[in-house]
């Protein structure tokens, strides 16, 4: 994968992340303590993988779930495997990346798992 277009993707990645801690700290009195009492780092870097419970307990379930997947495609990026379908293992087109940066499948994989779901 194109290492330009990895970087763009990193960098959106980690804004999108810092803008749900954001939301977290203006919608949440007892979140907003929490990170003060943290020592003083990125913002970004205060979602990482080692969020205490209380901090999960601030986060509503949606936000949980896409830390959880922002995480995992930033760990893919690291590891080189970012931009591959974790089902077929094809590469999943830049246009969905660009629409859904943590996409964790290409477009055929996540219909046939969502009709799957459905049935």
């Amino acid at each position: 994968m194109d290492k330009v277009f990895e970087e763009r993707m990193k960098n959106l990645l980690l804004k999108s992340k810092e803008d749900i801690i954001r939301a977290l700290i203006s919608e949440n009195k007892e979140f907003e303590t929490i990170v003060e009492d943290m020592a003083p780092k990125d913002l970004a870097d205060v979602a990482a993988g080692d969020i205490d419970k209380k901090t999960l307990q601030a986060l509503n379930a949606s936000d949980v779930k896409r830390l959880k997947l922002i995480e995992s495609a930033l760990s893919r990026i690291k590891n080189g495997r970012y931009g591959v379908c974790m089902r077929c293992g094809k590469k999943i087109p830049t246009e969905r990346l660009e629409a859904i940066p943590y996409a964790l499948m290409c477009i055929d994989c996540k219909s046939s798992d969502e009709r799957k779901l459905k049935s």
